[in-house]
């Protein structure tokens, strides 16, 4: 394997005299495209018979020909007629969530054209805290390819309706904005804080503004009136959380990016591109990400490339649809003078395509030097020597038994209304549901027959050895069951969905023994399993090795009855508390709508 030359890229000041000399003919350039379709970001512009000249791993010439940049040392590629196009950009997304480290997610998308991510792990935060963050962060910096953190804002995402692993205080906020990875502050999730002018939440964004950095935002409420202009006025600049064409409209009227997202079980692309695909609005304020994608999106189906083109199958223009993944999000985050576009003083990330609908991926050049061509990667991506407690974060008190999942009726009661989290295919958000239910020896049960299954949140932090018991419908599942997952944004505790208490004691002692990751047990025998072992939450092994397990996990949970697509995904969302409706923690079942902890039965308040 060829490795990179670019690994840590110089800045325009230290490269700019030899810019300046390569585009005006007096020095030569270190590689040279030729012969390629020029796609011009900037002007919404496609021109063919252009050639782009790259220079200590910046663009120094774009034109008609760059032979006056060429020497006999030059390294010249003939792109023989295809598309030049700008490296992806990923304007919001969690490492964490693709199961892998830094290192291998960036092995995984760069074959796909993604050569920028702005990344948010909060999810790490939530386990480890600050020092999680700085691990996530200096592995980033590590890589041929550029990763850019955000500070997380919310760890808690919800304080006092769940308990993390540790806090981020606005101190450590203030602290972080000096590293020199930090592009902003992460997703304001507690978007009740910013609206009710919550002095933390204030601070952090006042010391994230005060750094000249970008303010992440995370709306996740249907009210678009005086809360949502509030909310606005508080800071957060973006918003990845609308689901119809009115959020994004809204978004970009109160001068928010709109952020829209195509992930691998979050499908809001389709509905809210109509804003400019119908409506015509100026798709400036428009940003494709992905928010979370797991290791086998990445491995089989893409990344950015993928957004892009269900962007245009949506109907939007190619090149607007690359707008939006390239020169918009720099721009949001202030970056425009140095990635998004392929002209001069830039980083030097292109992509080489012989379609601008289908997009093909066939060569990608970052900060100058070939990275991945044809789907192979031509670079290392070094890892983080990850600390040992980092993989030793799954602190339970015990063993659990079926008695620990028992979910008592109200006494006396024969039958019940439990209030029951709903799934909603495709989207973030659930439904809080009501359901009639029977009570057999004092207890109520499951109930296939009404799709009910049984959710519990397992405290892994402190080992208080707690467990809170609710139900869930939407999975499908049949028989007896159990899925466990110390992937549980974002508190990231265990979450166990099963139809079998049995079950679920055998599927949560089973991630306690290995250290985290995902589990399914059927009839008493393990069926899947991918281990996590550092935080919980991410593996350093190979992205195709945990894809392969992935996938044995994903028909694990269609054998046992789950047709929902990428139904892991929905599962790991169930405890976050800062998206409606319901939601559980470890504080008990939380009504989202209201930020109240809420009874399982109605009338027992």
């Amino acid at each position: 394997m060829e490795q990179s030359k670019n690994t840590k890229i110089k800045s325009w000041a230290e490269t700019a005299p030899t810019l300046v000399a390569v585009a005006a003919g007096r020095a030569p350039a270190d590689l040279v495209i030729k012969n390629g379709i020029w796609v011009n970001v900037h002007t919404r512009e496609v021109l063919e018979g252009h050639d782009i000249a790259i220079a200590q791993g910046r663009i120094a010439y774009v034109g008609t020909s760059a032979a006056h940049c060429t020497g006999p040392e030059t390294q010249v590629i003939d792109a023989k007629g295809r598309y030049m196009i700008p490296g992806l950009l990923d304007g919001h997304m969690h490492i964490e969530s693709g199961m892998l480290t830094p290192a291998e997610f960036a092995r995984a998308v760069t074959p796909h054209g993604t050569t920028t991510m702005f990344t948010d792990p909060h999810e790490i935060a939530n386990v480890l805290g600050l020092e999680g963050v700085r691990l996530m962060h200096d592995e980033a910096l590590l890589q041929p390819v550029n990763i850019f953190t955000q500070m997380p804002s919310c760890a808690p995402s919800a304080p006092g309706l769940e308990t993390t692993g540790f806090e981020i205080s606005a101190e450590d906020v203030a602290e972080a904005m000096d590293w020199p990875g930090i592009i902003g502050l992460g997703e304001m999730m507690n978007f009740p804080g910013v609206v009710n002018g919550d002095p933390q939440m204030l601070a952090e964004i006042a010391a994230t503004q005060n750094a000249g950095k970008t303010v992440g935002g995370h709306y996740a409420s249907p009210d678009l009136g005086p809360a949502f202009s509030a909310y606005v006025a508080g800071g957060p600049a973006d918003d990845h959380e609308g689901t119809c064409e009115a959020d994004a409209i809204a978004r970009m009227r109160q001068g928010m990016r709109a952020m829209v997202r195509l992930g691998s079980a979050w499908y809001d692309v389709e509905a809210q591109i109509t804003a400019i695909t119908q409506k015509g609005l100026d798709p400036r304020n428009f940003i494709l990400c992905t928010d979370d994608c797991h290791s086998g999106t990445l491995v089989n189906d893409g990344h950015m490339n993928r957004v892009v083109r269900h962007a245009i199958d949506c109907g939007c223009d190619p090149v607007v649809a690359l707008q939006m993944a390239t020169i918009n999000t720099a721009t949001h985050f202030g970056l425009e003078r140095e990635l998004g576009s392929l002209t001069p003083g830039r980083r030097a990330d292109v992509i080489l395509t012989s379609d601008l609908r289908s997009l093909p991926i066939e060569l990608v050049i970052a900060r100058g030097a070939v990275v991945a061509e044809n789907g192979k990667v031509r670079v290392d991506f070094p890892l983080l020597d990850w600390p040992q407690h980092a993989r030793e974060t799954v602190n339970m008190a015990k063993d659990l038994s079926a008695d620990d999942f028992v979910i008592d009726a109200p006494e006396g009661a024969n039958r019940v209304t439990a209030r029951v989290i709903g799934m909603v295919e495709n989207q973030a958000p659930t439904k809080a549901l009501s359901f009639d239910m029977e009570v057999a020896n004092g207890r109520v049960e499951p109930d296939a027959a009404q799709d009910i299954a049984q959710i519990a949140l397992v405290e892994r932090h402190r080992a208080t050895g707690g467990v809170v018991n609710a139900f869930v419908s939407g999975f499908g599942y049949k028989g007896p069951m159990a899925l466990a997952s110390t992937v549980a944004h974002d508190s990231h505790h265990m979450i166990v969905v099963g139809t079998d208490r049995a079950n679920m004691a055998l599927a949560a002692n089973r991630l306690r023994a290995v250290g985290g990751g995902v589990v399914l047990f059927a009839d008493g025998q393990e069926q899947a399993l991918v281990e996590l072992p550092i935080a919980g939450l991410m593996s350093d092994r190979p992205a195709a090795e945990v894809a392969q397990k992935a996938e044995a996990l994903g028909r694990a949970m269609e054998a046992a009855g789950c047709t929902l697509n990428n139904a892991y995904m929905q599962h790991s969302l169930l405890a976050l508390v800062v998206i409606p409706e319901l939601r559980i923690s470890d504080k008990g079942l939380v009504d989202v709508r209201s930020f109240e902890v809420t009874s399982l039965f109605e009338g027992y308040e």
